[in-house]
């Protein structure tokens, strides 16, 4: 989160920041700011009582050491009760304050990247690879391939558990998990290591990263245990260094993770969410990065040069997308979104989102590092998708068609023992 030091000495730029993301709370600086100096009046009345009360138990000692006044001594220690008493008003108080604070500063998202310029309202390609093309002139979408060549079941999904869901089958199933090892397997040669995390958060864990409660209405609560199911691998495994001070020399830290990941996606309808397109549970493999503040922007370079050469390698079309401030995550500062082109449904569908959440989500998690000079600062957290499955298996599966069978990306095979479908 940010902090109020940050907010007071740069109030303007915060300002100015989130109205770039249209936030509507804008009122809740200076109440935060107004708060923040009501807690600053309670520390300063609290000091002062336990100054007095300091006082009071070294003349105590000194009568005792002296001489032996008794009446001065039982007037010394009223005195220091009653100042117990109010000192233990103004802890309640305090303790208000900085609940009431800690909620205000909790709705505030991490502002932009000065990269971004004041008029950057939409979008914005900056580049895109790859031919757009099908051996056939009228392409199928992949939920309608899924019939023909029985690679998955939407109805079964939704007899089991509900709408949203689906069951892999046959070569469908291994041709996803062949998807996830591959992009494993490219991760740890990019000297990420890989990380296996439970699915279940509580929550700390998602205030830690900032999903809660920006998007607590969107996970899947289990109210009988207070778990979550995480949205995304980047919470469980961004919470594995939380409270923790690390060196400047084992920085940065790269890992890499595959999980489940459970969206609730409400209010989500029509043609954007058949088939693979948008699902409550989907497949994904995360990357994830802990860097310095000045190494931070090279970082995303590099995790962005990654993740495109896992989709030159896939032979899909694709594209990189800057995001337009209205649209960044809660705690990011700057996001890149890769789009892989759909040839049967004519759109351009995101694969992976890499973001720089700068020092947002180290305050939350209270990871920090200790630099060569002995300062300890708050380290940089940067997170990707490496890559997300549903999307991609749609664009492999339409884009790769032929009239009677669908081919396999040559880097795949060695993972799917089979070069094609029919």
């Amino acid at each position: 989160m940010l902090q109020i030091s940050f907010i007071r000495k740069n109030q303007e730029k915060v300002l100015l920041g989130l109205k770039k993301r249209n936030f509507k709370k804008l009122y809740l600086i200076n109440e935060i700011l107004v708060l923040d100096e009501k807690k600053k009046i309670i520390k300063n009345i609290l000091n002062k009582i336990l100054e007095k009360e300091n006082l009071i138990s070294k003349k105590i000692g000194e009568i005792l050491n002296s001489y032996n006044d008794s009446f001065q001594i039982n007037s010394l220690k009223k005195r220091s009760i009653f100042l117990k008493k109010e000192r233990k008003k103004i802890n309640i108080r305090l303790e208000k304050i900085s609940k009431v604070l800690e909620k205000k500063l909790s709705q505030i998202p991490n502002i932009p990247d000065d990269k971004i310029k004041k008029d950057y309202e939409k979008n914005e390609i900056l580049f895109q690879e790859g031919e757009i093309h099908c051996s056939i002139k009228k392409p199928l979408p992949h939920w309608e391939l899924s019939k023909k060549f029985c690679l998955f079941d939407s109805n079964l999904g939704t007899k089991i558990c509900g709408s949203g869901f689906t069951v892999y089958i046959g070569k469908g199933a291994k041709l996803q998990r062949s998807l996830i090892q591959y992009f494993l397997d490219q991760n740890i040669q990019a000297s990420y290591k890989e990380y296996s995390l439970p699915y279940l958060i509580n929550e700390k864990s998602g205030y830690a990263t900032g999903q809660i409660p920006d998007k607590e209405n969107q996970m899947y609560f289990i109210e009988k245990n207070n778990f979550y199911l995480i949205p995304t691998g980047e919470v469980p495994i961004m919470n594995c260094y939380r409270d923790i001070i690390l060196k400047d020399l084992d920085l940065p830290i790269k890992a890499t993770t595959y999980t489940s990941c459970f969206r609730r996606e409400a209010g989500s309808y029509g043609s954007k969410v058949r088939g693979l397109n948008r699902l409550h549970q989907f497949e994904k493999v995360e990357i994830i990065q802990i860097t310095t503040p000045d190494s931070s922007s090279f970082f995303l370079k590099e995790m962005i040069l990654h993740v495109k050469k896992i989709l030159q390698s896939l032979k899909l079309p694709f594209r990189l997308v800057r995001i337009k401030t209205q649209d960044l995550g809660f705690s990011s500062s700057i996001t890149y979104d890769f789009e892989v082109y759909s040839i049967a449904q004519k759109k351009w569908l995101e694969v992976s989102s890499i973001s720089n959440c700068t020092n947002f989500q180290s305050h939350r998690l209270h990871l920090r590092y200790k630099t060569i000079t002995g300062d300890i600062e708050f380290c940089h957290t940067l997170n990707g998708s490496a890559l997300a499955l549903p999307r991609i298996m749609a664009a492999l599966l339409e884009n790769n068609q032929t009239e009677n069978k669908i081919n396999i990306p040559k880097v795949l095979i060695p993972y799917t023992e089979f070069d094609h479908i029919k």
